[in-house]
């Protein structure tokens, strides 16, 4: 029986990510890749490392194409805490662009959060969108992918 060994891989919730340079750099850096999803209302550019898949811009379409492919030794960066629940049941780190990892223990309480803030706002209240991204979370968040992934182990396909 011969044993293959997949590669680290980071998969990105490409549209809004404020990070895609410090992906790049960390997964050559790391000897891994990066798969970057967005709609074709966002151009994203290839490069060494780095493979961009294009979806339809329709609704929810670039995290249903991520929720498909996502496996157990994926490193998910994503805003979308929908999204982030969902690489979790795949067994899949979880990392916001600010350098937050999200684990099962956190989720619960960020979808009831989300709900709450949407219920809110179709009610006509205004609440206050996230703070500005600072080079402070982008520092944060390169340190963390780093550790992510020099800690992951290669993971044996059997």
């Amino acid at each position: 029986m011969s044993m293959s060994v997949s590669r680290r891989r980071v998969v990105v919730d490409g549209d809004a990510c404020p990070v895609k340079a410090e992906i790049a750099r960390a997964v050559r850096a790391n000897g891994a890749t990066a798969l970057l999803v967005s709609s074709h209302a966002h151009v994203l550019k290839p490069e060494p490392s780095v493979e961009v898949v294009t979806v339809d811009a329709s609704d929810q379409s670039a995290d249903l194409y991520i929720a498909n492919v996502l496996t157990n030794s994926d490193i998910l960066v994503t805003g979308d805490y929908g999204l982030a629940a969902l690489g979790l049941a795949r067994g899949s780190a979880v990392l916001t662009p600010r350098g937050k990892e999200i684990r099962e223990t956190d989720i619960e309480g960020l979808l009831e959060q989300r709900h709450f803030s949407a219920r809110q706002r179709r009610g006509g209240v205004r609440t206050k969108g996230p703070r500005a991204f600072t080079e402070e979370d982008r520092d944060r968040f390169q340190q963390k992918l780093t550790t992510l992934l020099r800690g992951m182990q290669e993971i044996p396909n059997v």
